[in-house]
């Protein structure tokens, strides 16, 4: 008879690593990331054409991804699709600047004009007084000119100095404009290879709360960069025509301001209409001007807040007023301009972020107290609101 066979060995199972014995064990792979970070941090200001490239490319993937699922070689359709948006790029900019352009010249010629109202309508308004003898005309700046001429000759030297050092600054933008198109189309190309890199990066015991975590974050920075480039463009185009209705000379200009600047939470409502009332007062010195005005801003607020942000944009970033301004305050210090483009983005990832930490935290046992029952998922935790 053959001896009874003995139960398999169940291997004896590992306790999990505390977070300091996990800190210990993986202190290279921390100390790497704040490296990382402390580069990025300390290359700020060569960022700007790699982020503008990386959110141009992000754009652009999906409409890649189609083509490609068609037929359509990935070369090629990276090819068409960065062909055809620079195309409209040179048309827009082609068909824009000329109008730009002439209703800058058409706001130089009217600086003398702008300057008698300020001296005769605008500053005693305020009970403003200039110096005796000091004027805000052609005649009054070439008399001050003429008396204080060695005070403008050392301005104009300096002037001319920072000119001068500011040289290299300019070659650098001339740069970083070059180096978009470049950087945008190797990053469409290779977006899906690189996506993939990732991915083997990512531990399996990770990687289905990753992909998980990963689709979230697409959602949200889809909502938030598609949409706020077309509610930008938008409230351009809204302003741009209301202002023209009400025989602002330069609409356009003030419109494409308050659209450019209307990423951040009412500070593209509120300078578009301090520039629109400024040059409504010095073009028809009228008060009763400034109703058409006031009607165009307050129907451009209106359709931001009721229409184009929740249909273009939605409710699913999550991020409030304050915390966007913050985001955009706290980009700007650390990285600049770079920082500032970056900001909302990596601010919508941090919400993302946040809003799992808390759900963890919500049905941890440290929240329950050791030895509670875990609750059931579809139970929201006493006072709090439901998840």
């Amino acid at each position: 008879m053959n001896a009874p066979s003995s139960p398999p060995a169940v291997p004896a199972q590992t306790p999990p690593l505390t977070p300091l014995q996990s800190f210990r064990e993986n202190w290279g792979w921390f100390a790497t990331a704040g490296v990382t970070l402390l580069m990025l941090y300390f290359l700020g200001p060569i960022m700007t054409p790699f982020v503008v490239g990386g959110v141009l490319a992000y754009l652009g993937n999906p409409v890649c991804d189609r083509l490609e699922h068609h037929g359509v070689p990935r070369a090629l359709s990276v090819g068409l699709v960065f062909l055809v948006f620079f195309a409209v790029l040179i048309t827009a900019l082609v068909l824009v600047l000329p109008m730009l352009q002439d209703q800058i010249v058409q706001m130089t010629q009217n600086i003398p004009d702008w300057l008698k109202w300020l001296q005769d309508v605008g500053l005693p308004k305020l009970r403003i007084r200039l110096p005796a003898g000091i004027r805000l005309d052609a005649a009054g700046l070439r008399s001050a000119l003429t008396q204080n001429w060695s005070q403008a000759g050392d301005i104009a030297s300096t002037v001319l100095a920072r000119i001068g050092r500011s040289t290299p600054a300019l070659l650098g933008f001339a740069a970083n404009l070059l180096l978009i198109p470049i950087v945008t189309f190797y990053l469409m190309r290779d977006w899906e290879l690189m996506l993939k890199r990732v991915d083997q990066l990512i531990p399996p015991r990770l990687r289905g709360h990753t992909e998980e975590f990963a689709r979230e974050i697409d959602s949200v920075l889809s909502a938030l960069i598609r949409g706020q480039l077309l509610v930008m463009a938008a409230l351009a185009l809204i302003y741009s025509i209301g202002l023209w209705l009400t025989g602002l000379k330069v609409a356009l200009l003030i419109g494409l301001v308050a659209g450019l600047v209307s990423f951040i939470p009412y500070l593209g409502f509120a300078t578009g209409f301090l520039l629109a009332i400024v040059t409504t007062l010095v073009q028809d010195q009228e008060l009763f001007a400034l109703l058409p005005v006031t009607v165009v801003f307050g129907i451009g607020i209106l359709l931001e807040n009721a229409v184009l942000t929740p249909l273009l944009v939605g409710n699913r970033i999550g991020l409030h007023p304050v915390a966007v301004i913050f985001a955009l305050l706290a980009g700007g210090q650390l990285l600049g301009f770079s920082g500032v483009l970056v900001a909302l983005p990596v601010a919508a990832i941090f919400a993302v972020g946040a809003r799992h930490a808390r759900k963890r935290w919500l049905r941890s046992p440290l929240y329950w107290g050791r030895g509670a029952p875990p609750p059931p998922d579809d139970v929201a935790p006493p006072g709090s609101p439901a998840l």
